[in-house]
């Protein structure tokens, strides 16, 4: 073999901290160098990034292996005794990211590699590559770089210029995304500078790898389009330091970051239907609404109703209630209001004084709808749908009732 070739494996096996050399030189044992390499590796890492390597399926496999090298020599009596004086940016003080316990011989490669799941072969089997990039990996790369143009993008480019306008509003925030996150139908993101909508999602199943997966349709807001796994997404969006969630609008300033312990319910959504003899009324009772949002008791709110022309000078009786706690009760009301806008019951009567009052809380909603929109408010996914009246259904925002 030609010495450059030589020259070249021993850089490779340097480059993984294993050991060239069998002698010791300078005073240090073959293992002490291995150490000590191997921390050292640990410090450029530190000094080309700015941070510490971490743990993660999203990360490098190299930055992973490096992660569990420093927990097993912070963990490692004879690494720290060894390192003790080379140690000039504190990275043995700090605290383990694992927390693994005793540990008194130097990892090898092998042994770190297994502890990242990573299965090694033996040396003499040259059928088999190993410390490569797995194919996983590879995949997802490549199922991000495809796109194709999506063909019906016109249905999504309003909304998206609509995501625009409410984040310049402050109506929606842009928030950093948490590592591998839980992501549905309908979620909205910022990656690799490009506004990104879960346009659908396929049924759950278990990958090669043992894992739940599933096939999402990603759309992008330049005129594309992936087919990509949920895990790849997830992944791109790890590996992407500036990605962001898109939030639904209105929910931060309607919901406060947190319930406190002592907290007491701010209000009540109420639905009430009207007993009015009004031939219209009378005919449409089942679907005919009225929707609000009160600090006080319902039932004290509605005594007077029949002489009330905001109740249609009629009594009513009260279909459901739904508690609320730490809500901006006139915010809600009036978000309620607008998502069933097009349902609106327009009636104006007059009052005992002859003024005549328009009652604008009366909705054409089915009571079930009613419901679904509020457990979409819940759960923080309203922004993504809208009420069709035609078909009395809910419907996804910019797409066509079935």
């Amino acid at each position: 073999m030609a010495d450059d070739t030589n020259e070249d494996d021993i850089e490779l096996l340097g480059a993984l901290g294993v050991e060239s050399e069998p002698v010791a030189t300078g005073g240090r044992t073959a293992k002490e160098q291995r150490i000590i390499a191997g921390f050292e590796e640990i410090e450029r890492f530190l000094e080309e990034h700015g941070r510490l390597p971490e743990h993660g399926e999203s990360r490098d496999i190299f930055e992973r292996l490096y992660a569990v090298r420093l927990d097993w020599i912070r963990a490692s009596a004879e690494c720290r005794s060894v390192l003790a004086g080379l140690d000039s940016r504190g990275l043995l003080g700090a605290e383990a990211n694992t927390g693994g316990g005793t540990v008194e011989e130097a990892p090898t490669d092998e042994a770190l590699l297994t502890a990242l799941g990573v299965r090694t072969t033996p040396a003499d089997d040259v059928t088999k590559l190993v410390h490569v990039r797995p194919r996983e990996e590879i995949k997802a790369a490549e199922e991000i770089a495809q796109r194709n143009v999506c063909r019906d993008f016109e249905v999504f480019q309003s909304l998206f210029k609509r995501i625009q306008s409410d984040i310049e509003s402050g109506a929606r925030r842009t928030l950093p995304y948490k590592d591998n996150a839980d992501t549905k139908k309908g979620d909205l993101f910022i990656l690799d500078g490009q506004k990104v909508i879960v346009a659908d999602m396929g049924e759950p199943f278990v990958s090669d790898y043992g894992r739940p997966d599933r096939r999402l349709r990603v759309v992008y807001d330049n005129g594309t389009e992936s087919d990509l796994l949920l895990r790849s997404l997830q992944r791109a969006l790890n590996k992407d330091k500036a990605s962001r969630r898109i939030t639904e609008p209105d929910l931060g300033p309607l919901f406060s970051e947190a319930e406190e312990e002592n907290d007491l319910p701010t209000g009540s959504i109420y639905v009430l239907r009207s007993t009015s003899d009004d031939a219209f009324i009378a005919q449409n009772r089942s679907v005919i609404h009225k929707i609000g949002v009160t600090g006080g008791d319902v039932k004290s709110r509605i005594a007077n109703a029949k002489k009330d022309p905001t109740y249609l000078l009629a009594d009513v009786e009260i279909v459901a209630t739904f508690k609320l706690a730490n809500i901006n009760r006139k915010r809600l009301e009036t978000l309620l209001h607008k998502f069933f806008g097009s349902a609106r019951l327009d009636v104006a009567l007059n009052d005992r004084f002859g003024t005549q009052v328009e009652a604008r809380e009366w909705f054409l909603v089915p009571m079930a709808v009613i419901e679904e929109a509020i457990q979409k408010l819940m759960e923080g996914t309203i922004g993504n749908f809208r009420y069709d009246p035609a078909s009395a259904q809910l419907v996804e925002s910019g797409l066509k009732p079935k």
